[in-house]
């Protein structure tokens, strides 16, 4: 069954808004922050790993954002235009803010940690005058993140592209994408996410980021069902929940829950598997997929990237997905 429709004719196929950072990933596996010496660095930020990884599954894809004028927002721009995405809409800061850094911790492939400096970083600063409406128009999806909610301008930012994303038919996903620390209070984060997921077609968090956003409602068992079902008052075509190694869960609006198998993996760490999941999901649903084949590339997809060193540069392409999917099934790689 076909739950979401997308526009026909468009130039583009993908487009998102959002957080463009710098991930500094540990070298020195299995040791604490503290101990380790050495990073390499990667183009980082959900939307753009999510952008990079529809990219690298054939896609048409732009990028809407606001990178520093140093070197490392020269890298991220280079970056983003080796693999084929339209940078058209990312804005150059002129006020001296500088790029976000996430360093990261793999102390173990279930014990990894994220230390991010947030503070006067370029991607927040991005203004609603900077959106570009005919970017928009030629996209069949536009993707936004939770992130770039947290602060003014780049808060006004994302509901001028919701409204044009509206104006123009694009489906709308959001991945939820929650970082405490660049939120005033959890009320506030509420609100601001509640108010973007009406808008939305298909919405993507952890079971905890749902939680995060019914601070206001009363589900205490926290059940999925009643969770998903608020959102198809709205605008909402499919709700996915993910419970971690428990798997994730699509909600749809006949009521139905859609699970799909996952896949092993030897893990090297934990963080980007909600990043290819994403786009490998959407991709599949792109497809014209069942929910429960584009889950399951998903769940592939994210495989790949947590047995890998890094987040961005491990994002698959389709064959890589197809083959790891093959081996999979032919017993050729187990869990670590």
């Amino acid at each position: 069954m076909t739950y979401v429709t997308f526009p026909v004719a468009k130039a583009l196929d993908f487009v998102a808004i959002g957080r463009l950072c710098i991930d500094l990933n540990a070298n020195e596996i299995h040791r604490p922050m503290e101990e380790t010496m050495t990073f390499t660095k990667y183009v980082g930020g959900s939307p753009a790993n999510i952008t990079i990884g529809m990219s690298r599954l054939g896609m048409k894809t732009a990028f809407i954002g606001k990178i520093a004028n140093d070197q490392m927002g020269r890298f991220i721009a280079s970056y983003l235009e080796c693999n084929a995405i339209d940078t058209s809409n990312v804005v150059t800061d002129r006020t001296g803010a500088v790029t976000g850094l996430a360093f990261t911790e793999i102390k173990s492939p279930t014990d990894c940690s994220i230390l991010m400096y947030r503070d006067n970083v370029a991607d927040l600063k991005l203004t609603p005058d900077e959106v570009q409406e005919s970017l928009i128009a030629d996209a069949k999806v536009l993707l936004i993140s939770g992130t770039a909610l947290a602060q003014s301008p780049s808060r006004e930012a994302v509901f001028q592209a919701l409204n044009y994303a509206k104006k123009h038919g694009a489906v709308i996903v959001f991945d939820l994408d929650y970082r405490p620390y660049t939120w005033t209070s959890p009320e506030e984060t509420a609100v601001y996410y509640n108010l973007a997921a009406e808008k939305c077609d298909i919405i993507l968090g952890t079971r905890e980021e749902f939680d995060m956003m019914e601070k206001f409602e009363h589900n205490p068992e926290r059940d999925d069902h009643i969770t998903a079902a608020k959102w198809f008052d709205y605008s909402a075509k499919i709700v996915i929940i993910k419970h971690g190694k428990d798997g994730s869960i699509a909600y749809t609006p006949d009521g139905v829950g859609h699970r799909a198998k996952s896949f092993p993996a030897k893990v090297v760490k934990t963080f980007g598997a909600g990043d290819s999941y994403a786009a490998g999901f959407i991709y599949g649903v792109m497809q014209g997929w069942t929910l429960e084949k584009s889950m399951e590339y998903g769940s592939a997809a994210a495989c790949i990237v947590i047995s890998s060193h890094s987040c961005s540069d491990a994002m698959p392409t389709a064959s890589q997905v197809d083959e790891y999917i093959e081996r999979c099934n032919r017993g050729e790689i187990t869990a670590s």
